[in-house]
């Protein structure tokens, strides 16, 4: 891919335009011949893109296949085509692994810019794939980590951290955990604005009204007894959905921002703490 800049983008016309996503546990066809095209764009040849697809999926090349074009494209082209969809996201972490700085941002550029104007629900991030939600969400997620970094609380940080991972898994995303670990997340905020370390957010709710404005309150309490019963006490055939979780992620980091930012006396310039 050349290093000068297209016309759009010079003029100021080029923008990306993200579509709504319905794409999370699959790796479209398009995506899959997308990944050839940006890494032959970056100079690479296709059997260094074997190298990387035969080591993640474990299949030896071929050693019949000798010249770049059409032989070893083709069979890059199959391992892509015909591997399951979580593998392709493997095989954008060890292309990006193996990848120079340069080549590496306009890579990961590449393949971001596709995710969004494809409507597929991941994104990378510090060179892993991660889930990505909506604005919304995404809003929510990264001004609770920058306010709880701010606010010191590192083991709350770490909580809505971990939901996100557990919302990232692959092939099945851990949704109890994700739901598990923004309450708890939610519950250290809560628990150093009150300065009650040892209650349950519930109890917390409870003995110290007007920590949150009512009837937000009722909202977190609602939040907790849905936890406790899909998070904690789930039962045979009634798990959570993927949905219900990003939902409870989304609320409990608007909520933990909000109290973030009260206990550090941050003043938001925005119009509402509370951006579900």
């Amino acid at each position: 891919m050349s290093n000068k800049e297209t016309f759009s983008k010079r003029h100021g016309h080029f923008s990306i335009t993200e579509k709504e996503i319905t794409i999370r546990e699959d790796a479209p066809e398009g995506l899959r011949g997308f990944i050839k095209m940006a890494y032959y764009d970056l100079g690479k040849n296709p059997s260094d893109l074997r190298n990387i697809t035969s080591r993640v999926l474990k299949i030896a090349p071929d050693s019949n296949n000798w010249s770049e074009f059409p032989n070893i494209d083709y069979e890059v082209g199959e391992h892509l085509s015909n591997c399951e969809w979580y593998l392709i996201y493997d095989i954008i972490e060890v292309i990006i692994q193996k990848l120079q700085p340069h080549a590496k941002k306009t890579f990961i550029d590449e393949i971001n810019g596709y995710f969004i104007t494809n409507g597929i629900g991941w994104k990378i991030v510090n060179e892993q794939i991660e889930t990505r939600g909506d604005d919304v969400f995404e809003t929510a997620v990264k001004t609770v980590v920058d306010v709880l970094d701010t606010a010191k609380l590192s083991t709350a940080k770490n909580e809505i951290k971990e939901a996100l991972k557990d919302l990232s898994r692959r092939p099945s995303p851990d949704v109890t955990g994700a739901i598990q670990h923004s309450l708890a997340c939610l519950e250290c905020v809560t628990r150093e604005v009150t300065g009650d370390k040892k209650a349950t957010l519930g109890e917390l709710m409870k003995k110290y009204s007007g920590t949150i404005p009512t009837p937000l309150d009722q909202a977190v309490t609602k939040i907790w007894g849905f936890t406790s019963e899909q998070g904690r006490h789930l039962r045979e055939g009634q798990a959570p959905e993927y949905l219900e979780a990003e939902l409870v992620v989304e609320v409990s980091a608007a909520i933990s921002t909000y109290l973030g930012k009260k206990l550090s006396g941050i003043e938001s310039t925005d119009e509402a703490d509370f951006s579900f």
